[in-house]
């Protein structure tokens, strides 16, 4: 997809960031809510269904509750996404409302999409919403997330909806023109990048304040959301969403924000799952051979290649396909547990059983669990 082909996109997912939602103080601020709105509708107008990852519930709370700043403590943050929670999603129902348009919040955790089960039925909720014509706004489960279960930020759950529905683009809307050269704030030559092809470590790096003065607006962050919408086959924009009128514009292929195109072909649903979602258990090292099987001729992953297993993990756990310079070029979900891997590593697959006294399986994780990211 190029930017003149953004149009042709049936199914999007915007995310909101709260720097474009709250005002100094932590007040919502509704008119730019209503704006946003209006330009939606205009999409869906055009055809195109759109699901909102919204941000802003803790800092509606803040405001709500009168604090003077974002507490620091979880159970006060918890409470004040409970209180901001229903004031966010009352401010988008009023505004879809002006335009005859029913909202419904969908509040997720991690842990409830690793399951693949809730997997498919929160996908399959938010479709049938889509067909409805109703609009899902969807945010993080703040009041019950802990680290474990959590997202990580707004701009990682964006990437993970994406994948969820499988929807064709992910526009993520803050208050940055997009991925800069430098940090405008630092620099008078910072310069916005207007197209990304692959996400180098020359680009990585305006994102990492350790290299580079760039790490601004959380940029990290949708960096590596981009990292996850491209390497699923899609497409993700960064764009400053005060700007007038900036959705129907990036729709209309003009040259706003920073475009990521897709770094590969469009992945299946259950690869998207087990690359994206599950939580990996352990690591796999495989040799320069079983690397090359793996990630050029398309192979499944034997035991004669494994050199060594790492972590605890049993049968149908997720592991991570690591090759010898320590690079993750795969994930997968595994056929045997660790156990048992570290007395076959190195065998061949006539020699399993002999070795267990059993064998379930030829391949130690087969091509239809296997996810390739690098090849």
């Amino acid at each position: 997809m190029n930017r003149s082909e953004i149009r042709k996109a049936g199914r999007v997912v915007v995310k909101v960031g709260t720097a474009l939602l709250t005002r100094s103080g932590g007040d919502l601020d509704e008119r730019m809510i209503n704006d946003l709105v209006g330009q939606i509708v205009d999409l869906m107008g055009r055809g195109v269904q759109v699901i909102i990852v919204t941000s802003g519930a803790i800092s509606a709370g803040v405001g709500k509750l009168g604090l003077r700043a974002r507490p620091n403590l979880l159970p006060e943050l918890q409470a004040a996404a409970s209180v901001g929670q229903s004031v966010l999603i009352s401010a988008y129902d009023r505004c879809f409302e002006r335009h005859g348009f029913r909202v419904a919040q969908i509040l997720l955790t991690h842990d409830g999409l690793r399951d693949r089960a809730r997997h498919l039925n929160v996908r399959n909720t938010i479709t049938t919403l889509l067909s409805s014509g109703v609009v899902p706004i969807i945010n993080e489960n703040d009041t019950v997330s802990v680290d474990e279960i959590k997202f990580g930020d707004n701009d990682m759950l964006s990437a993970l909806v994406v994948n969820l529905v499988k929807a064709d683009l992910l526009i993520i809307l803050s208050d940055i023109d997009g991925l800069m050269t430098e940090d405008p704030r630092r620099s008078r030559n910072a310069m916005r990048i207007s197209e990304v092809t692959g996400i180098t470590d020359e680009i990585a790096s305006c994102a990492d304040g350790t290299v580079g003065p760039c790490g601004i607006g959380g940029m990290a962050s949708k960096l590596e959301a981009a990292r996850i919408v491209t390497g699923a086959g899609e497409t993700m924009v960064i764009a400053d969403g005060r700007a007038d009128c900036v959705l129907r514009r990036i729709f209309d292929g003009e040259d706003v924000g920073t475009i990521f195109f897709p770094s590969r072909g469009k992945m299946r649903g259950r690869k998207r799952w087990i690359a994206y979602f599950t939580r990996p258990r352990g690591e796999l090292h495989v040799d320069e051979g079983a690397a090359d099987a793996l990630c050029v001729k398309g192979k499944s992953l034997l035991s004669s290649g494994l050199k060594a297993v790492k972590g605890e993990f049993k049968t149908g756990d997720s592991v991570r396909i690591m090759s010898g310079e320590g690079r993750e070029v795969g994930r997968g979900l595994v056929n045997y547990g660790s156990d048992e891997l570290k007395k076959i590593m190195g065998k061949k697959t006539g020699e399993i059983e002999g070795v267990l006294g059993y064998k379930y399986y030829d391949e130690v994780v087969h091509r239809d669990n296997l996810v390739i990211f690098t090849r």
